[in-house]
């Protein structure tokens, strides 16, 4: 636990940064690699959420437990159910066991799954027995996690039918779900994505591939906001692709809003402070397809004293923490004025940053992160630094590298 004290950042922000892999895209990999054995994975994440994701595969153990990692527990209950013959128990951290996966069981009980809740109905820990899948239709809601639907497409090309999976609404987190199906095709297996219905073809085995994972934009994002707080500012991200399958690339435009430039040279992203701000655009910034910048941007507009309001935030209720209400808590310490509902946040301007304050992270690692820039213009300190682990383990040493 403990806390990091940063001191006010004085110097010019400069450097190069090489970012760990993507966690989205590695986590799906990890899953595909169980099925298709000679899929070969390169730059992939460092994060703690992979490293669980990749000792649960290979745990002999009857209960495997995944602590705060979210997107393990879901691609983890669809691996297991397909995984005929195990018996597991899956369980995971106190917060873990009040995030919902009832609408995930529900859909692969509806395909033949043998799933059981060993606490409370719609909860972690599961029970789960691996067999043969023998459906091949489901239908879900089209407004929950993207992981939900993802956890079920990474399974669909080894039911032996393949699987017919319709959205029933409108959908929500589109990249994330474009993002698993970009990997499938890369491995090989077919798709089809008309209207309300995803349609994947079964694939018992594929021919010898490698896939390199893209660096991770979230962690971009966090350097976005030091560059637009910082004058003069110039950071070099690598390994970035300008056609990126995660839709947390978005980065590069919303951020020319807030002052900060974006140039495509290789493989590496330079970023700049372009000093020029076009407060409007912030106004009605709709994040529903990617919404783990919000924190970042909402931070960003803080330090910056503009207002922002963010719409499209439903699903950030039940990630590590409630973040809307820990963004809101840890702003107005700082003297920031947030209103909320349970789906928006809206940041009124503020003239002052109350400095030396301390931020509490929650167990959530963008929570650390997205508070961090905000010493280019006061001393802060952040509780439970090493939270960051999960998604950036040496986040803390490449902030100090371009902040000294």
């Amino acid at each position: 636990m403990g806390s990091l004290k940063i001191n006010k950042i004085n110097n010019t922000v400069k450097g190069n940064i090489q970012i760990t892999g993507s966690k989205s895209e590695t986590n799906r990999l990890l899953i595909l690699q169980q099925f298709y054995p000679n899929l070969t994975i390169e730059n992939r994440s460092n994060s703690d959420d992979s490293v669980l994701m990749q000792k649960a595969l290979e745990s002999t153990s009857s209960e495997i437990n995944i602590g705060h990692a979210g997107t393990a527990m879901r691609f983890l209950t669809a691996y297991f159910s397909v995984k005929e013959g195990s018996e597991i128990v899956l369980t995971g951290s106190h917060r873990m066991k009040d995030r919902p996966i009832q609408i995930l069981v529900d859909a692969l009980t509806s395909i033949g799954a043998d799933i059981q809740y060993l606490e409370k109905e719609g909860f972690p820990p599961l029970k789960i027995s691996g067999k043969n899948l023998a459906k091949d239709f489901v239908e879900i809601d089209g407004n929950v996690s993207s992981q939900y639907i993802s956890a079920l497409l990474l399974i669909a090309p080894t039911l032996k039918k393949g699987l017919k999976l319709k959205f029933k609404g409108e959908v929500t987190s589109v990249p994330y779900i474009k993002m698993t199906l970009q990997l499938l095709a890369e491995l090989g297996i077919d798709y089809l994505w008309k209207d309300n219905l995803i349609t994947v073809q079964p694939k018992p085995a594929i021919k010898p591939t490698t896939v390199v994972v893209e660096s991770d934009w979230s962690s971009a994002s966090y350097y976005y906001s030091l560059c637009a707080l910082s004058p003069n500012a110039k950071i070099t991200l690598s390994s970035y692709k300008k056609n990126s399958l995660q839709g947390d690339s978005v980065l590069s435009s919303i951020y020319e809003n807030l002052g900060v430039s974006t140039e495509f040279k290789g493989n590496a992203i330079i970023l700049k402070n372009t000093s020029t701000l076009h407060n409007s655009e912030m106004e009605n910034l709709n994040l529903m397809e990617a919404p783990d910048i919000a924190q970042t941007i909402a931070v960003t507009c803080f330090g910056l004293g503009i207002e922002c309001y963010l719409t499209g935030l439903h699903t950030l209720k039940i990630k590590e923490t409630d973040r809307l209400v820990a963004l809101k808590s840890e702003l107005e310490k700082l003297g920031g004025e947030v209103m909320l509902t349970n789906s928006t946040l809206h940041l009124h301007p503020s003239f002052k940053i109350i400095e030396n304050r301390n931020i509490a992270t929650y167990d959530d690692h963008r929570m650390a992160m997205a508070f961090a820039p905000l010493a280019v213009k006061v001393a802060i300190e952040i509780e439970d630094p090493g939270v960051v682990s999960k998604s950036y383990p040496t986040f803390w040493e490449d902030f100090a590298k371009i902040s000294r």
